[in-house]
């Protein structure tokens, strides 16, 4: 497919496990995957093989960036209030004894905040 040269950059869209994995492969040296695609299972891949080439990992929600344009408008102008997402906070310290809490959506937790 890609006649040995392999690629800069590959999209995985699909949410398909088999295509995610096979994805891996098909990166240059260098290159980047992106994961656009969601699946539920987990994603394994060979981390000497994936730290050799010098790869990197990136994942998307699926944004344009006409709405990471609306998002920053909307934060620019006082239309969205960044301070009301942030609901806990926590020195460094109490990281260890608070993060499982944070686990469990009975917590509330949008954004926990650690201050260092």
């Amino acid at each position: 497919m890609t006649n040995g040269d392999f690629c800069d950059v590959v999209i995985d869209a699909t949410g398909n496990s088999t295509a995610i994995h096979q994805g891996f492969q098909y990166m240059a040296h260098g290159g980047t995957y992106v994961l656009v695609g969601l699946q539920k299972g987990e994603i394994a891949f060979s981390h000497p093989d994936f730290h050799k080439r010098e790869s990197t990992l990136m994942s998307s929600r699926n944004a344009t960036k006409a709405d990471f344009e609306q998002v920053l408008e909307a934060l620019a102008s006082g239309k969205i209030n960044v301070k009301n997402y942030i609901t806990h906070r926590v020195n460094f310290e109490g990281v260890k004894s608070n993060f499982k809490s944070w686990l469990d959506p009975k917590t509330g937790v949008i954004k926990a905040m650690v201050a260092i």
